[in-house]
């Protein structure tokens, strides 16, 4: 499979089906892997693209954390665009890749055809309580670095399931891309005119309230609560999440009706 040279870190992608672009990024700590039961559903009429975020899988784990940020992330989504010939797309992820996926938006809201947003948060108005966030995000790299992937082992299924060479780059994408430093994406929530889904696992407590917000602060968004779901919702519930999104993804106007800036 290829991979895309980003001034010096190889970001590992897939590329299946023909289409309007469609693009996927996976949570924290997971990988690509976790969409290969829906590839052959959203690759029929897409072009789907998968890939694995610096840190994670297949891509590099470039030893510097400046290389790691949120910025970096939404970069390496706009060059993965590129590369496919890809205009714009419809956008979407779980949890950190639901995240970086509205964060893309904020960047690049011509690109963005759609939003697709999984059992993600938006991040926090409040200081106190993206504190406590990025608390346990530094916790999580230390028991990365100490313990080392065994950590995963009792994660949800998306992280226990996936392979990464070592956590070495979980641990560095803890510190430089899980923890969040503003509210600047949470308040772009009102400015969001594309189609946008918000897909949540009835089971995902810590996610049910953020799902909640967004579907109310996002004009015109749509929600689905999937019975007998946790975090990873496409794992658990793959036909019922593709009951929800196939609809949704047919129904979208044609491609270069985006966003205005």
């Amino acid at each position: 499979m290829p991979r895309l040279d980003r001034e010096g870190v190889k970001i590992y992608y897939e590329v299946h089906g023909d289409g309007p672009a469609l693009i996927l990024t996976h949570g924290y700590s997971s990988t690509s892997a976790m969409w290969k039961g829906q590839i052959a559903a959203l690759s029929r009429h897409h072009k789907l693209i998968l890939w694995d975020m610096r840190g994670h899988g297949q891509s590099d784990y470039p030893q510097d954390p400046g290389l790691y940020s949120e910025v970096a992330t939404v970069a390496d989504i706009a060059a993965l665009l590129d590369e496919v010939e890809a205009k714009d797309a419809i956008v979407g992820g779980l949890s950190l890749g639901g995240y970086m996926s509205l964060a893309f938006f904020r960047a690049h809201p011509k690109r963005v055809r759609a939003l697709l947003i999984i059992d993600t948060g938006p991040g926090f108005k409040k200081d106190e309580a993206r504190a406590a966030w990025n608390k346990r995000a530094l916790e999580t790299a230390e028991r990365l670095e100490r313990e080392g992937l065994s950590v995963l082992l009792s994660a949800s299924r998306e992280r226990s399931t996936v392979r990464h060479r070592d956590a070495t780059g979980l641990a560095l994408a803890a510190r430089g891309m899980l923890t969040q430093r503003d509210a600047r994406v949470i308040e772009v929530l009102p400015e969001i005119r594309v189609p946008s889904l918000i897909v949540v696992g009835a089971e995902d407590t810590p996610f049910l309230a953020a799902s909640d917000y967004m579907a109310a602060k996002i004009p015109g968004a749509q929600k689905v609560v999937i019975p007998n779901a946790g975090h990873a919702v496409n794992i658990d519930q793959p036909q019922a999440f593709i009951a929800a999104v196939e609809p949704f993804l047919a129904n979208l106007p044609a491609s270069g009706a985006a966003a205005a800036p």
